[in-house]
């Protein structure tokens, strides 16, 4: 079953009806760069609440140490950390305690076997322009699975992400502003559509199986 990732959680309340209308994962953004960025603080909080069997997710973009990345993550309870600088092989590496997951913007010059030599094992493939909702050309990813488990992200909504999931057949989908009223402010009714159509996805590819 295609796993979901409700991203850019600033309020408890999003997060609480995420898990309940079915979000496998949660991702908090520690980017201040973000305008989903949240503060450690009232991060805190959010994930005490959230029930152990969701994954939380931390993202960030290019911390100056992943030693202390990691004892961050690990002190406030998140489960994985998401890069989307420009991290390399060698600095994922050194995060050891906690999942990495290793962000890709995808254009033209993309190529899958780019995600080979990484490491990483899982991988989110982004538009270039993470968390606008800008989408990118699916043909350029078709099999990145080979390489590791893959998270689909960009651009996506209840429109569009079955096609995503019954032609990519992905590890995840990820979504931000494709189920947001605002920046960091989640629609309850653009969350449940959009993991319904994830789910009526993964029901009829295993009746055509």
């Amino acid at each position: 079953m295609t796993r979901v990732k409700i991203c850019g959680i600033t309020e408890f309340e999003d997060a609480r009806d995420a898990v309940l209308l079915g979000a496998d994962a949660i991702g908090l953004n520690f980017y201040p760069k973000s305008p989903r960025y949240i503060r450690a603080s009232r991060a805190a909080k959010i994930i005490d609440k959230v029930p152990p069997f969701v994954t939380i997710v931390g993202v960030f973009v290019n911390h100056p140490d992943p030693q202390n990345l990691e004892d961050f993550a690990l002190s406030i309870g998140l489960h994985a950390v998401q890069l989307h600088g420009s991290e390399t092989p060698d600095y994922c590496s050194m995060i050891q305690r906690v999942k990495v997951i290793k962000a890709f913007a995808v254009d033209s010059n993309f190529r899958v076997d780019t995600l080979k030599n990484h490491g990483s094992g899982t991988f989110l493939l982004d538009g270039c322009s993470s968390g606008t909702g800008t989408g990118f050309n699916r043909n350029l990813v078709f099999g990145a699975n080979a390489f590791g488990s893959i998270i689909i992200a960009g651009g996506l909504t209840s429109a569009n992400v079955s096609e995503v999931v019954t032609t990519l057949h992905p590890f995840g989908v990820d979504v931000a502003s494709g189920v947001e009223s605002k920046p960091g402010k989640k629609d309850y009714e653009k969350m449940r559509r959009f993991i319904e159509a994830v789910q009526r996805a993964d029901v009829g590819m295993m009746g055509d199986s």
